[in-house]
């Protein structure tokens, strides 16, 4: 919708290849699904779910008062799998540790969680650290200021994906 507000042409910028390969040089591969962490991400995971010939699991839940949330149910099997969650932007981390927990709670192998921006407010580092979720990729979008910094968290650059978009408008 917002492209009703321009009577320019825009790009949809999207990190996900820049995910896959950072998967892929990381040797994550095996039995992958890529998780939805609500209904309303189920385009974009399913973009990167494509790229590894992967199934998807949406998470079901709802938020009972703000900055709350509960997950009802996970659907799709992630048993035995690697689990990667796809989202837009993590902030203090709540939800997402929700869902690694259930997710593990399920028979996840292992999981993994690839972001765009990553705000990580409060104690979100802390909470990520000593958390079950083996990765959080986030992009650069947002400096990592180096008391954000984790041996869970690894940052990968936009500017590849910026490289190519200016290669194509020439």
């Amino acid at each position: 919708q917002i492209a009703g507000f321009f009577n320019i042409p825009f790009d949809d910028v999207s990190p996900l290849s820049l995910f896959y390969r950072y998967f892929k040089d990381h040797e994550v591969d095996g039995d992958i699904c890529c998780v939805s962490p609500d209904h309303g991400g189920l385009v974009r995971t399913s973009r990167l779910a494509s790229m590894f010939n992967a199934p998807i699991a949406v998470i079901d839940k709802r938020r009972p008062e703000p900055n709350k949330a509960e997950i009802l149910s996970i659907v799709g099997d992630v048993t035995g799998k690697t689990c990667i969650i796809v989202d837009d932007i993590v902030d203090t981390a709540g939800t997402l540790l929700l869902a690694v927990n259930k997710l593990l709670e399920l028979g996840a192998k292992r999981v993994y969680a690839a972001v765009t921006h990553g705000v990580l407010s409060k104690d979100a580092v802390a909470r990520i650290s000593a958390s079950g979720l083996h990765k959080l990729i986030i992009t650069d979008s947002i400096p990592l200021p180096e008391e954000k910094r984790s041996p869970k968290i690894e940052v990968v650059s936009l500017a590849p994906l910026f490289s190519r978009i200016m290669a194509a408008m020439e």
